[in-house]
């Protein structure tokens, strides 16, 4: 397997998703609102990891980042200096149907009863 560059990073194929990592990456509320974030974005939009403020460290910011993105939840790409990040929206649904609208749903559900 080539070196990755020190600007590339590196996500699962979509075969290679697995469903024990996704169902881990979801399952912290700070990962979870990442994704709630990201899912609120159109089709193909990315957002850079400052302009999703989480109530966390950078240190632990950058370490939810990586936990999603090695489950496949999320794709993270430099563009100049910036790290964008893109939910992986069209590879979860493939692998597994249903899951992410699932989540998303009993998130906002709970979220609601909560309040």
């Amino acid at each position: 397997m080539p070196t990755a560059s020190p600007r590339a990073l590196d996500h699962p194929a979509r075969t290679e998703i697995r469903l024990e990592a996704v169902l881990h990456a979801l399952s912290d509320p700070m990962r979870l609102q990442v994704v709630r974030f990201l899912a609120g974005m159109g089709e193909g939009e990315e957002a850079a990891c400052s302009a999703i403020d989480l109530a966390v460290s950078k240190s632990t910011t950058t370490h939810h980042f990586r936990v999603l993105r090695e489950a496949g939840v999320i794709s993270q790409v430099y563009r100049g200096t910036a790290k964008l990040n893109a939910l992986r929206r069209r590879d979860l649904e493939a692998q597994f149907p249903g899951l992410l609208a699932t989540v998303l749903n009993a998130d906002a559900s709970q979220r609601q009863r909560l309040r």
